[in-house]
């Protein structure tokens, strides 16, 4: 039990270690100072790409917020998915006839291919910009969130950004969940070391915001490299860092949002999409990661209740720590990402509803050959001769 009491202790100092390093260094995009303006001569022209698949709740506010950007020189284009509603009609609707709005419609998904990667790959041909921004469309943009990004990516000399949005979660499974992205980012990745260092396994995105400089996308391949995979993002970040690129990361900080889900079933389907692709969609690597959190974020909650350390009642100083240590992790990286820092104590919860959605993942995986999204089965290359379908 003392060994095991000390793993978790030592886990949890380097957690805690790692997200005080990033608390101090990560970026957060600033509102250009309105000098900025008169400089609009050198902005870079930016394509603003927008894949869409059944988004008719959404669409038209997204393209509403991002034609009101204060940026000059830019232009909004939306890949129409094959949607079954009417998406592709509120977005126009939403352009009013602005010449920066152009709706086309997808092509017929190709073998090998996922449905987001496809799009976005033509959304890329279409492109005129010096910088391709690929969005979601249920990201919300501030009038100055355009230009702040362009002015981070200046800063940071980036050739690929990587935007972490502020997510808004309002019910009770987005509380619980969501901000569990945060933690994953400030409390296991070292910002300096994704910035500054080759190695593609310190690599991170986001695929809600995720701009690059149009030479550094056609370099390491596009969305064409990265055709069957689930993870698009992430492996996209890899690849740069493997080509020798600057990848940089940056939080959103209010001025870029986004409110991914809206109910149980839409946080669970949503996670479980992608969470075994980021265990290289190893069955037992996610099962023995499931179990790592349970240890570190859940047990030291039961040796706390239980009041027992080596089999001997006692006032549990030692599991007292941990669950300090615990909650303050979870608090700190709520606290940079603009989160309620009060549903820290809820850790436990949140860590048994991560296993859920792990087993949920795992039962597509046996049951349908990959995850479901969107009334289509993604299959991953990994899982299939074929490469993916979905």
């Amino acid at each position: 039990m003392t060994l095991l009491l000390l793993f978790v202790t030592v886990v949890l100092i380097g957690m805690v270690s790692i997200a005080i390093i990033n608390a101090l260094t990560f970026p957060q995009l600033e509102s250009p100072p309105k000098t900025a303006k008169d400089r609009s001569a050198s902005w870079p022209t930016v394509s603003i790409l927008i894949p869409a698949r059944n988004e008719a709740s959404v669409i038209g506010q997204t393209v509403s917020r991002l034609l009101a950007q204060t940026y000059p020189d830019f232009e909004i284009i939306v890949l129409d998915d094959h949607s079954q509603d009417a998406t592709a009609e509120i977005a126009r609707s939403a352009g009013y006839g602005d010449a920066r709005l152009r709706v086309i419609g997808g092509q017929p998904l190709p073998a090998g291919w996922l449905g987001k990667n496809w799009a976005c790959h033509q959304l890329a041909q279409h492109a005129t910009g010096e910088w391709l921004i690929f969005v979601d469309a249920d990201v919300n943009w501030q009038p100055a969130a355009l230009a702040a990004v362009v002015t981070a990516i200046e800063q940071t000399r980036a050739d690929v950004l990587t935007v972490w949005p502020t997510q808004h979660s309002q019910n009770w499974p987005e509380r619980m969940v969501v901000p569990l992205m945060a933690l994953a980012i400030i409390g296991y990745l070292p910002l300096p070391l994704v910035h500054h260092t080759p190695w593609p396994a310190l690599a991170a995105a986001n695929g809600q915001c995720l701009a690059f400089r149009r030479q550094a996308y056609t370099l390491i391949g596009g969305h064409a490299a990265v055709r069957g995979e689930v993870l698009e993002d992430v492996i996209l970040a890899r690849r740069v860092k493997a080509h020798r690129l600057r990848l940089r990361m940056v939080d959103g900080n209010w001025l870029i949002g986004c409110r991914m889900y809206q109910n149980w079933a839409g946080v669970r389907d949503g996670f479980a999409k992608n969470i075994l692709a980021g265990y290289g969609d190893r069955i037992p690597l996610l099962m023995l990661a499931t179990l790592f959190h349970l240890l570190i974020f859940v047990m030291p909650w039961v040796w706390l209740i239980l009041g027992w350390w080596g089999g001997v009642p006692h006032w549990p100083v030692w599991p007292l720590l941990l669950v300090s240590l615990g909650v303050g992790l979870r608090a700190l990286t709520a606290s940079v990402t603009h989160q309620r820092v009060t549903d820290a104590v809820l850790l436990p919860i949140s860590v048994l509803l991560m296993t859920w959605i792990a087993g949920q993942s795992i039962w597509w995986r046996w049951r349908f050959g990959g995850p479901r999204w969107k009334g289509r089965t993604l299959t991953p290359k990994s899982a299939s001769g074929r490469g993916a379908n979905g």
